[in-house]
């Protein structure tokens, strides 16, 4: 999180701060668990232990988290996980917010720390732009419009090419 004071095209950062072990492979790890806990379930087979399956179990997540954030429901598919059983699995939008909702909240707390530490208030933010893969997720650019009492975030900036 970057507070900025752009004026004249001049660009002054006013306060910077973060959370390092807070990003898109944590939503990532979630979802790999879901879908391992789910696996274990139908089967009785734990593939937490196989190399192989964790590896597909993982790339398959991340390709459900970045779908998630343009259509509510996914069905998870892959074939001859373990044992020669299929993991077949549907995970909507809503599912994946409970997984990671306490993660999502997490991101708040930089926001919180950058205003307090320019001594500015949440009424003194003019523009929200966010950037980075995470904030294509509904659920984060949600909590930050509540978090600004409902100011929308700037649209028209790609996340990815702001962080470039």
């Amino acid at each position: 999180m970057s507070l900025l004071n752009i004026d004249a095209g001049f660009f002054e950062v006013k306060s910077t701060s973060g959370d390092t072990h807070l990003g898109g492979e944590d939503f990532d790890l979630r979802m790999t668990q879901f879908l391992i806990k789910k696996f274990k379930t139908k089967y009785n087979i734990d593939p937490s232990s196989n190399k192989r399956a964790v590896s597909k179990l993982r790339r398959k997540s991340e390709e459900v988290k970045k779908q998630l954030s343009s259509i509510h429901q996914v069905k998870v598919e892959i074939e001859s996980l373990m044992d020669g059983k299929d993991l077949v699995e549907t995970v909507s939008r809503a599912n994946f917010e409970q997984l990671n909702m306490d993660l999502f909240k997490k991101t708040l707390k930089p926001v919180q720390d950058v205003l307090t530490q320019s001594k500015m208030k949440k009424s003194d933010i003019d523009e929200i732009v966010l950037v980075g893969g995470s904030t294509r997720i509904p659920k984060v650019q949600e909590l930050i419009k509540d978090f600004f009492n409902g100011k929308e975030s700037n649209k028209g900036i790609n996340p990815d090419e702001a962080v470039a």
